[in-house]
């Protein structure tokens, strides 16, 4: 991000918190911070948000990301967010998240086929579905629906990572770390989550 022109700086609470040139994108590395919440009992790394002015108080919509999320699909976010013309707003449906999930051979669940879908080992998802609390959006209306993600190797077993998206969070960006998370090309890692390895298909570079 700071390669971007992005500036950086510490907070009260030992987190990094980093802002566009225009100041209307911030990223914040908040997992040093006491006070931050979880998702799915794993504690928040990355808060992301836009807003529709400098000046403006509240963030218009708000992206959370755990530790041990796949960097490559933060990364793809991340690129987009700087690239877009207008962060604050977007206008596209769910089909531009949807879509790529389903070009990737995501199933639609079967009690929720138009809003939840599975991985073909069943071990990740993505689902349409009323935000947990503490999302931050800028529309004030309680229950409202924002993507949520997770990988779970095994029921009942802790989660890999999470990530959630409020409800007017554009699809476009979600959509970019959709198509991310889903790609099948091989990716670099160093160590390899013990539970998750009877999903992985590992080749050793040479």
């Amino acid at each position: 991000m700071t390669g971007a022109g992005w500036s950086c700086w510490t907070t009260a609470h030992k987190s990094f918190f980093h802002s566009s040139p225009d100041q209307l994108r911030s990223a914040e590395w908040v997992l040093a911070d006491p006070l931050t919440t979880g998702l799915g009992d794993l504690p928040i790394a990355w808060e992301i948000s836009a807003r529709e002015a400098p000046d403006r108080g509240i963030a218009a919509w708000t992206a959370y990301f755990t530790a041990g999320i796949p960097h490559e699909a933060l990364t793809a976010f991340a690129l987009a967010l700087d690239v877009r013309k207008e962060p604050a707003w977007g206008f596209d449906g769910i089909d531009a998240v949807t879509q790529v999930l389903a070009a990737a051979d995501w199933a639609p669940d079967a009690d929720d086929p138009e809003h939840t879908f599975w991985d073909a080992s069943m071990t990740s998802c993505w689902s349409w579905t009323v935000s947990p609390a503490g999302i931050e959006d800028q529309d004030p209306r309680p229950d409202l629906p924002g993507w949520m993600a997770w990988s779970q190797p095994e029921l009942g077993s802790p989660y890999l990572w999470c990530a959630a998206f409020s409800h007017s969070a554009p699809q476009d960006l979600v959509g970019a770390f959709a198509e991310a998370l889903v790609a099948p090309a091989p990716v670099p890692r160093r160590t390899l989550p013990t539970v998750s390895e009877r999903c992985l298909t590992v080749s050793h570079m040479p």
